[in-house]
């Protein structure tokens, strides 16, 4: 390929083989005095990819020809969200939903809430380059009514009193070049994603399974959603705080992890129903995410008094 800016076009050696779906661009803020790669790009068969630094490693992708598909597998798991909320308006109506991105990657779920979903959308990212890049690049949409690109450090983002509760759909993807772990990671991370989200609210989360930090950000995601012992039940109603969800891993190793917040997972009746719609309504193939869902282990199984509140393990997929 013909690099097209030297400073930002480049070709990376080695071919699709190198390449490794991975995650978003982002930094804890105790490093932001540090440079931040720069955002470097790479085309193979259609697809154009965005890296940061010169590594094999791929922060998103997008197909030339048709920018609003999904084309990563693991982004497209990020989008079970829809089977876990019930728009208001319509079945398909995700409109009226309020998400949030932390981590704007090649902006795959940027264009696609935008374009396709057309739903209000913040998208925060740490590395002015990314944006630039997304911008000339990716497609990714000016700022409108219903889009913001936010240049800021997500962890101080969910951090504000002003989010709590702003947001129905979380997405979080953040990685740095090396993609040895998420960078933002900790438990007071994870305890504000739960107050960003309102009530019923969905996070969405990709980690990337190189090594044992899989199970550390499984474990906090869950302390944060469900909690342990007497705090995993609400104080008021006795019900529990929330559920955790994982899909099995891609063939890249990229887990997502669903966590709701003051809520359940559907019965299958009402997932195979949503699967079926979403399919029709964005071409994503989310009869197959059925089959994928698996509850994230917990030390303990919270037990609630409110009788009502309990699953029907039973009907789950």
């Amino acid at each position: 390929m013909t690099s097209h800016n030297d400073n930002v076009l480049n070709n990376l050696p080695g071919g699709d083989r190198q390449r490794r779906a991975v995650g978003r661009a982002g930094r804890r803020g105790r490093q932001q005095a540090e440079a931040l790669p720069e955002a470097s790009i790479s085309e193979f068969d259609g697809v154009r990819y965005l890296h940061l630094g010169h590594t094999p490693w791929v922060q998103g992708a997008m197909r030339i020809h048709r920018p609003r598909k999904l084309e990563l597998e693991y982004i497209q798991r990020m989008m079970a969200w829809l089977l876990l909320v019930e728009p208001a308006a319509a079945p398909t109506d995700w409109s009226g939903l309020r998400v949030a991105q932390l981590g704007l990657g090649a902006a795959a779920l940027a264009r696609f809430c935008h374009g396709e979903l057309r739903t209000p959308t913040t998208v925060v990212e740490l590395n002015p380059q990314v944006i630039a890049a997304c911008r000339q690049w990716f497609r990714l949409p000016a700022d409108d009514e219903r889009l913001q690109v936010l240049a800021a450090d997500a962890g101080a983002w969910v951090a504000e009193p002003a989010q709590r509760a702003s947001a129905d759909v979380l997405c979080v993807d953040l990685y740095d070049h090396d993609a040895a772990a998420p960078v933002l990671d900790d438990a007071d991370f994870y305890r504000h994603c739960f107050e960003t989200l309102d009530e019923g609210g969905v996070l969405s989360v990709n980690l990337f399974g190189r090594n044992a930090s899989f199970a550390r950000s499984a474990r906090r995601i869950a302390q944060a959603f469900v909690g342990e012992g007497d705090a995993a039940c609400d104080a008021a109603s006795g019900a529990p705080r929330g559920e955790v969800w994982m899909l099995d891993p891609t063939d890249e190793g990229n887990t997502i992890v669903l966590a709701i917040k003051g809520g359940a997972l559907p019965d299958a009746q009402t997932l195979a129903r949503r699967a079926e719609q979403v399919h029709a309504r964005t071409g994503l193939r989310a009869q197959r995410w059925l089959h994928l869902f698996k509850p994230v282990p917990l030390r303990a199984a919270p037990t609630c008094r409110a009788a009502d509140v309990q699953s029907d393990e039973g009907a789950r997929p």
